[in-house]
Formats: C-alpha cells, structure tokens, sequence
C-alpha cells in the first residue's frame, strides 16, 4: 500500500485495479487529513509513513489546495476494460 500510496501522489492519478484503488483511498484520505493541519509534527509523521519525498509534496503542494474541503479527496473511477491475464477490473484513482 505504500508504493501505491508513494505513486499516487506522485503522479496524481494511477490505474490499477478496482480492489486495490478502494484499499489505498483511505489511507491517501488520511494523510492528506493529517498534512493540512501544517504543523512540524505531522511532517514527520507523514515522512514516517511514505518515502520522504511524497511526504513533502503531501504537505507543501497538496494539502493546501484541500484546506477548507472536509474530505473526499481522490475519486475512484471505473474502467470497461478488464486486465487481459487475469480479467481484473480496472480504475483509475485521482485526485479530485
């Protein structure tokens, strides 16, 4: 989940699958909700929890655009295609 977690943030939006995009929404979901407070303290708490560079773009870039939302940060949106090996439904995870 820290991976996906990591490339999310990164980029912005993913594809994977359905299972997992509804897995990591919640714990993006909390770190972003942890970022917007900007105190030093949840810094480091991010850092702790992602590589320190998606820790930083969480709390310098993207937890300020979401300051006076209440939630409901990213969006899962379905695919009509299936994976082709193993017929795994696929979504896209934004950023709203």
């Amino acid at each position: 989940m820290k991976g996906l977690a990591h490339n999310l943030i990164m980029r912005g939006k993913i594809e994977t699958t359905t299972a997992r995009a509804k897995a990591v929404r919640p714990l993006v979901e909390r770190l972003i909700t942890i970022g917007k407070r900007q105190r030093v303290s949840d810094l480091r708490m991010l850092i702790a929890r992602l590589p320190k560079q998606s820790a930083q773009k969480i709390y310098y870039d993207i937890a300020p655009k979401y300051k006076k939302r209440a939630g409901g940060y990213t969006r899962v949106l379905k695919e009509a295609k299936s994976r082709k090996r193993d017929a795994a439904e696929l979504s896209i995870i934004e950023f709203v």
